[in-house]
């Protein structure tokens, strides 16, 4: 499981393209998402970096969660 903190993830919009995003790079994974505490856990196999890297790309650079 990889967890991350979005802190730009600040609507239901900002969800909807972190969950696309996540989506685009591993159409397998499960995303679940807590926009009160800007977290984004994902379900996947593939490297934690893709996620940071593709998400950094749309403008919600993840920090790892505490």
């Amino acid at each position: 499981m990889i967890e991350l903190t979005v802190p730009t993830m600040t609507c239901g919009h900002c969800v909807k393209t972190v969950t696309r995003t996540v989506q685009q790079v591993d159409p397998a994974a499960r995303v679940e998402t807590d926009l009160a505490l800007h977290r984004v856990r994902i379900e996947s196999a593939l490297d934690p970096h893709a996620f940071d890297a593709a998400l950094t790309d749309e403008g919600y650079a993840p920090q790892a969660a505490a």
